[in-house]
């Protein structure tokens, strides 16, 4: 077995030599990837079994070893999905309920057992939205500075997080989406030195949904051990919204297919199950979202953080200077909603009465659901003892940028990628790319050694119990100063907490 593998891995490191496409051999079986100059990437690798047919709404099951070279020079299809054209990452596949894949990229150099370090990404979107074919989320650049570099797709919406009555009469229900996240990550754990990545050196990041998960990944139990370094990017922390319990998301999942049972749930068609659940109809009465399962989510993640239950590893975590959701831009109604503090937050959000309502509504959200968050987070790890470093990206590179008042949701993860050429929109300004060449920089620091200090980039001291400094990614540079929010996230810390 151990000259056969031998075998394969050299004849495909002659070929790759020689212009041919290169070859892998993983548990499961032979692949056949495609180069890039001096990257090389294997696509829509399954990790887990189709979920589909008896394997809906169960946990992920084990990969079929198949025989012959599977072609991986292809994304896998993404997670099933109702479309959302306003996507500044687009998919570019046709997205499915089999949809358990993910991607490597690796420096063409690379050998087995080579012990670089890996980082695996994991997309947002809602928990109902995206996938990892976008083209911002190429691995290529990482893989070009020395990272093995993975991406990830899981279940989605009523696919990936789900309970029901007659689910709950096998014992079955959950956040599926999350324990095929835990899955991914075993697989690289098993298979990640067949392209010179060390499992023991492995860093999880992701942005909104995705920066949730690697707050659900810190204290799910099963996760633990799997990576050794996290970075959070608009990931909250706080319970900001309602968790629903398990009971709570059965009630919500009967409502959308009432009385039947688990081989009924599961022989609905595919387009009945997506529905015309998205990003812009998350409130649909038979979608729970991820729910409190004492298996992936045990509770809120600043508890967990503050009653030492999350794994002892280091953490960057930050938000977007205008990451917020602005649902409603009447400023009236907005401040009014204060209540008491009222007078309170105009003075803090519009003292001139000049900020239009779409800033304020972007404002106040952003300070509540994603940049207070990341602040208590940092500081309660810091206060457990934990590395943690934050942040705050504030260029506004999209069209709404500079209407929003900074830096809006997601627009963040080109310049971490390295990828500005390949998103959406005009041309990257000189001063962006800049931007991106020091954000990117301090995240491949930060895998490699564990620490986003390094040559190259300004120093960026660790957050403390009681910081009231950020490290700031923007046109002026990165740097770190006292937070000019600081005056506003401690309004909305004393409104959290009742004080």
């Amino acid at each position: 077995m151990a000259a056969t593998l031998a075998a394969t891995l050299t004849l495909g490191q002659t070929a790759l030599a020689q212009g041919a496409a290169p070859t892998a051999k993983i548990a499961s079986g032979a692949l056949r990837g495609s180069a890039d100059g001096a990257v090389v990437s294997f696509k829509g690798i399954p990790y887990a079994a189709a979920p589909v047919g008896a394997n809906r709404w169960r946990s992920p099951q084990p990969v079929k070893a198949w025989t012959g070279v599977r072609d991986a020079t292809a994304y896998g299809n993404d997670c099933a999905q109702a479309p959302f054209p306003p996507d500044a990452a687009p998919i570019q596949t046709s997205p499915r309920e089999d949809c358990l894949y993910l991607n490597v990229w690796k420096p063409a150099t690379a050998k087995p057992g080579a012990k670089l370090p890996v980082v695996v990404w994991i997309h947002g979107g809602g928990f109902v939205n995206g996938g990892s074919s976008p083209a911002v989320y190429s691995g290529h650049n990482f893989a070009r500075d020395g990272v093995v570099f993975v991406s990830i797709n899981y279940r989605l919406g009523r696919y990936g997080f789900f309970a029901h009555p007659g689910l709950a009469a096998e014992g079955l229900g959950g956040n599926f989406g999350f324990q095929d996240q835990i899955a991914a990550l075993k697989w690289v754990k098993a298979n990640i030195a067949q392209f010179g990545g060390d499992a023991g050196q492995v860093t999880v990041f992701g942005e909104s949904a995705g920066g949730m998960s690697m707050l659900m990944l810190l204290q799910a139990p099963e996760a633990k051990g799997l990576f050794h370094r996290v970075i959070v990017e608009s990931g909250g922390g706080r319970a900001t919204l309602a968790q629903p319990t398990m009971a709570s998301a059965a009630r919500t999942g009967e409502r959308f297919a009432p009385g039947l049972t688990a081989a009924q749930l599961r022989a609905l068609p595919e387009d009945k199950v997506t529905g015309t659940l998205s990003m812009m109809s998350m409130g649909d009465r038979g979608y729970s979202g991820p729910m409190l399962d004492g298996r992936t989510l045990l509770g809120v993640a600043v508890d967990a953080a503050a009653a030492g239950l999350m794994a002892r590893v280091p953490v960057i975590i930050g938000a977007n200077s205008a990451d917020g959701f602005p649902m409603v831009t009447d400023k009236d109604k907005i401040f009014a909603a204060y209540g008491a503090d009222a007078d309170a937050a105009r003075k803090l959000y519009d003292a001139d009465g000049t900020t239009s309502g779409l800033q304020v509504g972007t404002m106040t959200s952003a300070d509540v659901m994603f940049i207070e968050p990341a602040r208590l987070m940092a500081r309660t790890l810091s206060a457990r003892g934990e590395k943690a470093w934050i942040y705050r990206f504030g260029y506004p590179a999209s069209e709404m940028g500079p209407a929003m008042g900074g830096a809006p949701h997601a627009s963040e993860i080109p310049y971490a990628f390295d990828t500005l050429q390949l998103r959406k929109g005009p041309a990257p300004k000189p001063e962006e790319l800049e931007v991106a060449k020091q954000m990117h920089r301090y995240w491949v620091n930060f895998i490699k050694t564990g620490a986003p200090d390094g040559a190259g980039v300004p120093a960026w001291p660790l957050a403390t119990p009681t910081a009231t400094t950020v490290q700031m990614l923007d046109a002026a540079g990165a740097r770190h100063i006292e937070d000019p929010y600081t005056a506003r996230l401690n309004f909305v810390e004393r409104r959290a907490e009742g004080k």
